[in-house]
């Protein structure tokens, strides 16, 4: 039957459509969207549904919520605060609706890397030119190895891109049990340490938790090979900003290509920014078309769902955070 869904306040205009399709999907939805933070402690109390982001202050208002709808595919560090972990309400996020843009994203990098495009696009405003033609270093992707830290939907994405590439894809995970396809091998994150050394193309692709953050430091980068490139595109806390620019600075690795950083946005005078071989965009990977479409899709899905008291799509382990 009908229910009582309520958009918790937000400083985006998203929730129109996102309501138009829910609508569609369940008749008789009650649907109300509080543009203050006074009007959701009023609306939450009886209301079984919401999106957005809450407080302990209106969980408490929350008395009989079931569902939580997450306004992103991997929140900030503290949406998931210790009441609502270990309560009973399912939160569902957006992870999945990027996979093929950040995927293809990251084979950006890995092209202008393998081809060495970094080098030439630096001498381009110097008016230098690199003499050797056909002989140039290069990559050959077929004879290469991409290890990808995180093959849930993002990485098993770019598993299959880099796989048609022809390249050997080993895998980490903590929770995919079988390979997905384009993954070659897969591992616990326990044997990470042992497989960087065998690794051209390291890409992390990691959520933010407490086992990841920090992950990549000046040990990990020692254990790679002076030939191999970093990619991150998973969360800018992963990765030790200044441990990646002395592995550079000192050729500990061949280069590196970043989306997401520690410090947003990146500071201009940081000196990462100047270190050797390297390459960032701002947080821009998930960009491209289609993604309202497809939020207001996955909601609707998930609004007839809870209608009839079926399993939600894209349930979050609340104490890992994704």
């Amino acid at each position: 039957m009908p229910y009582k869904f309520v958009f918790l306040p937000s400083p985006h205009d998203r929730w129109t459509r996102y309501a138009d399709a829910m609508s569609r999907a369940v008749p008789g939805l009650e649907i109300v969207n509080c543009e203050t933070r006074e009007a959701a402690l009023a609306s939450l109390p009886g209301t079984p549904a919401c999106f957005g982001t809450l407080d302990p202050e209106l969980l408490t208002a929350a008395t009989e919520l079931k569902w939580l709808a997450a306004p992103m595919a991997g929140p900030p560090k503290g949406y998931y605060f210790k009441e609502l972990i270990e309560s009973d309400i399912v939160v569902t996020n957006f992870r999945g609706i990027f996979n093929d843009h950040i995927s293809a994203h990251i084979m950006a990098f890995v092209l202008v890397f393998a081809r060495r495009m970094n080098q030439y696009f630096h001498d381009q405003p110097t008016g230098k030119w690199r003499i050797g033609g056909e002989t140039r270093t290069s990559t050959h992707l077929p004879d290469s190895t991409a290890l990808i830290i995180g093959v849930g939907g993002v990485g098993g994405a770019t598993a299959r891109q880099c796989k048609n590439w022809g390249m050997t894809v080993i895998g980490v995970d903590p929770r995919v049990s079988e390979a997905p396809d384009g993954v070659d091998e897969l591992h616990r994150p326990e044997a990470l340490d042992t497989l960087l050394p065998n690794a051209d193309f390291v890409i992390l692709t990691a959520p933010q938790t407490a086992e990841t953050e920090g992950l990549f430091d000046g040990g990990k980068f020692d254990r790679m090979k002076e030939s191999a490139y970093f990619i991150n595109i998973g969360r800018g806390s992963n990765v030790k900003l200044g441990d990646l620019e002395n592995a550079l600075r000192k050729g500990s690795i061949a280069g590196a290509g970043l989306d997401v950083f520690e410090i947003e946005p990146l500071p201009p005078e940081h000196p990462l920014r100047t270190a050797p071989n390297f390459l960032m965009t701002p947080h821009v990977a998930a960009s491209g078309p289609y993604l309202e479409e497809r939020r207001a899709e996955l909601l609707k899905e998930n609004a007839k769902r809870f209608e009839e008291n079926r399993e939600l799509v894209n349930i979050v382990d609340k104490a890992n955070g994704y």
